[in-house]
């Protein structure tokens, strides 16, 4: 078995490696999510944890680690009698990306329990996670379904598997942690809530610490045994502590004084729900028994805000995780003051050593208002002009639900139709591979004329394979939504292109609702660039939208070329997940020889593909050429004003979009 990197020589990352030990302290607190840039020892110092909890005692044969002196009642290898239990080091499960609901729940045999009766049932990963550590790396592109019955477990302590009226229930405890990078897409925040604690990393950029890491990476991949033996003290160190601090914990008082400044800290924040609240009274609870303390002073209060609150302030996407620091020091203190208990230290915060990171969400503020009628780009400004400074997008604004028609087959999301694993059953059909959703009525109907030849002579259904059926269901779909942009110099006009951006800002906020995956190509000069590859990371997309800087020409040709193109490449990609081409234009073309019939030639390949689009017509003034409604029929698509848009008056575009596709 390969040795793992100590988890005591991993260097810096504090945060990180507090907030695994609290969870090893007390897996109540629920778990950590670590969010951070790659190459910053998330997955190792998760990994390296599992060598420092202690061993636990399970009932021998039992494939669900079930504790001797307290089994499961329920669990399906029961009951067990009592008798001594085997030693085993506690488990680390890793769960794949694209695992199946079955792998981590577990399957039940759904032939044996119709024609028998019996719960043949193979457990999934939960069951082995049970008493150890369940890790998820990139939990951010797990699927959401997954995510919820993941989740779900960790917090009722429980597994549960039905099948058409059949179920099994096991225990299923664990310590949770995810891994993520948030460039490559965002949770949901109602599952950002559900983790109890996170942590964000980044590689240091001190010289000296860097050294240190590379130094000790060398040595432990040239010798992993003998690197680790080097640890070893300091790894049983850690070891018996967690061992200790586990014992203190019953004995650790939680002062109403203590409990004052968790919910005044909360409200202050305003997260929403009370579970912050809980999660922070058992961080502070597990750090003054890591302390070895019996009594929660306000240094732990504050140390607790700092690893449970920064997830569960977000509103939306572009949102920065994080705390002001000043603002918690003031509420401590503030309520510290009027404390009345003797046991908690009301003096003050001490310590801490959270995540820094101050506010500082890329959404800007409306700082134009929409164009008004009569203010048009001037002529040399169109042909030309240099490159212009970026500006600030206007306020974000909801948005109608754009949808691709027809009905797909993609990655589970919010926007278009699509067959799925979950949704509204609309059908049966024969298995392809395991069974995993039986349709009860139709498997009946294929096994109920074979009966007599079966021999079926009691009240059980005989049933072979070939009777079973598959429930086909729909459900909503993610789309890849292409964001084909004018940085030009006749959309550079301030008040345009603030309003511009605010709506490209509202349909990414739309994107991220929906689980879809995003875009980005620009068009300007003499040439067209993908700003952003698709990606499930909505807000970096926000971020280069708002550095968009614009002016030059007007390669409109070249931008729908270079849209095509990524289309092209994502399709081999992702064949499953259908794209949304969204070209946000005043339809000018400038530049080149016959650059508006290169521009419609371009065009028509969209429609040639039967790809979805849609044209937001940027053009303003008293005078309208109409080049955008003239690009959305040569696209197949639909064009709707900017007005339009923000004034959310596009309730009929998704059916235009479908009529015209039909």
């Amino acid at each position: 078995m390969t040795t793992p990197f100590p988890f005591t020589a991993v260097v810096g990352q504090d945060d990180l490696r507090l907030a695994l030990l609290l969870n090893a302290v007390s897996p109540a607190v629920g778990g950590v999510l670590v969010r951070g840039e790659k190459g910053t020892a998330k997955s190792t110092a998760v990994r390296a944890l599992s060598a420092l909890l202690p061993e636990v005692a399970v009932v021998p044969g039992c494939r669900f680690s079930c504790d001797p002196s307290a089994p499961d009642p329920s669990c399906p290898d029961g009951p067990h009698e009592p008798g001594p239990g085997a030693r085993r080091p506690a488990r680390m499960v890793e769960l794949p990306v694209g695992a199946s609901e079955d792998r981590l729940v577990g399957a039940l045999d759904i032939e044996r329990a119709l024609a028998e009766g019996v719960k043949a049932f193979e457990p999934g990963l939960l069951a082995d996670a049970h008493r150890g550590i369940l890790y998820v790396d990139e939990v951010n592109l797990l699927h959401d379904h997954l995510v919820d019955l993941l989740l779900d477990a960790a917090a009722m302590g429980a597994s549960y598997v039905e099948r058409e009226g059949v179920s099994v229930r096991h225990a299923a405890r664990f310590l949770l942690v995810g891994t993520m990078n948030p460039e490559e897409g965002e949770l949901r925040p109602q599952l950002l809530d559900r983790f109890g604690l996170t942590v964000e990393v980044a590689a240091s950029r001190e010289p000296d610490q860097r050294v240190e890491v590379v130094r000790r990476r060398l040595a432990y991949d040239d010798d992993p045994a003998g690197f680790a033996a080097r640890w070893a003290d300091e790894e049983t160190s850690v070891r018996q502590r967690i061992v200790a601090a586990r014992e203190l914990l019953p004995s650790v008082r939680l002062g109403d004084g203590a409990l004052r400044q968790i919910a005044a800290t909360c409200a202050a924040f305003e997260v929403d729900g009370m579970r912050a609240d809980i999660v922070m009274a058992r961080t502070a609870t597990a750090l003054a028994a890591w302390a070895g303390r019996t009594e929660v002073l306000a240094e732990d209060v504050r140390q607790a805000a700092l690893l449970a609150l920064p997830h569960r302030r977000r509103r939306n996407p572009f949102d920065a995780p994080g705390l002001d620091e000043d603002k918690l020091d003031q509420t401590l203190e503030e309520f510290g003051e009027e404390d009345d208990d003797p046991d908690p230290d009301g003096g003050g915060p001490g310590g801490g050593g959270g995540q820094p990171s101050p506010d500082a969400g890329p959404q800007g503020g409306d700082t134009g208002a929409r164009p008004e009628a009569g203010e048009d780009d001037d002529a040399p400004q169109a042909s030309g002009g240099g490159e212009q400074s970026a500006v600030r997008a206007a306020e974000p604004f909801r948005t109608k639900v754009l949808s691709v028609p027809g009905i797909g087959e993609g990655a589970a999301g919010r926007r278009s139709r699509a067959r799925t694993e979950h949704g509204r059953t609309t059908g049966a059909r024969r298995p392809r591979g395991a069974l995993t959703k039986l349709h009860l009525a139709a498997t009946v109907q294929a096994a109920a004329p074979h009966q007599r030849a079966r021999g079926r002579s009691g009240p059980g259904l005989v049933v072979r394979r070939d009777d079973l059926r598959q429930a086909t269901r729909e459900g909503r779909e993610g789309n890849l939504v292409l964001f084909v942009v004018d940085a030009s110099g006749s959309m550079a006009a301030r008040q345009r292109m603030s309003a511009v951006k605010g709506a490209v800002l509202s349909l990414l906020l739309d994107a991220y609702q929906r689980r879809d995956k995003v875009g980005l190509v620009t068009f300007r000069g003499s040439a067209a660039d993908v700003a952003l590859p698709p990606t499930s990371s909505v807000d970096a997309a926000a971020a280069r939208l708002q550095s968009l800087p614009t002016g030059g020409r007007t390669p409109l040709a070249a931008g729908l070329l270079k849209a095509h193109d990524v289309l092209r490449v994502e399709r081999l990609r992702d064949p499953a997940r259908r794209p949304l081409v969204v070209v946000v234009t005043d339809g000018r073309a400038t530049g080149g020889p016959e650059p508006v019939a290169l521009a419609g030639r371009a065009a028509r390949l969209f429609a040639a593909d039967g790809v979805a689009s849609v044209v937001v017509d940027c053009e303003s003034g008293p005078v309208r050429l109409g080049l955008a409604g003239q690009l959305a029929g040569d696209l197949g698509g639909t064009a709707v004003t900017l007005d339009e848009l923000r004034a959310e008056s596009i309730a009929g575009l998704v059916k235009d979009v479908q009529r015209r596709a039909a």
